[in-house]
């Protein structure tokens, strides 16, 4: 598996989902034509991406939170 950061190995995992998400993902995987583990893979990565930006201005608000009060002055 090749990926922005080089070759990543895959990961063995198990999941409990619920039987009626399991069915619709394996459904939807088939309708694509792409094998249930590449459809799941694809969807926590999307999944991930929708969250960065939140993380992100998280992390911004933390670090400005916690300038010290000389830094935040002189940034002013």
């Amino acid at each position: 598996m090749s990926r922005k950061y080089g070759n990543m190995q895959a990961m063995k995992t198990t999941l409990e989902i619920p039987d009626m998400i399991f069915r619709r993902a394996k459904s939807k995987a088939a309708a694509q034509g792409v094998p249930l583990r590449q459809f799941v893979t694809e969807a926590v990565e999307d999944k991930l991406k929708s969250f960065a930006h939140i993380w992100s201005e998280a992390l911004d608000e933390t670090r400005r939170q916690t300038q010290r009060p000389a830094q935040r002055d002189a940034a002013n």
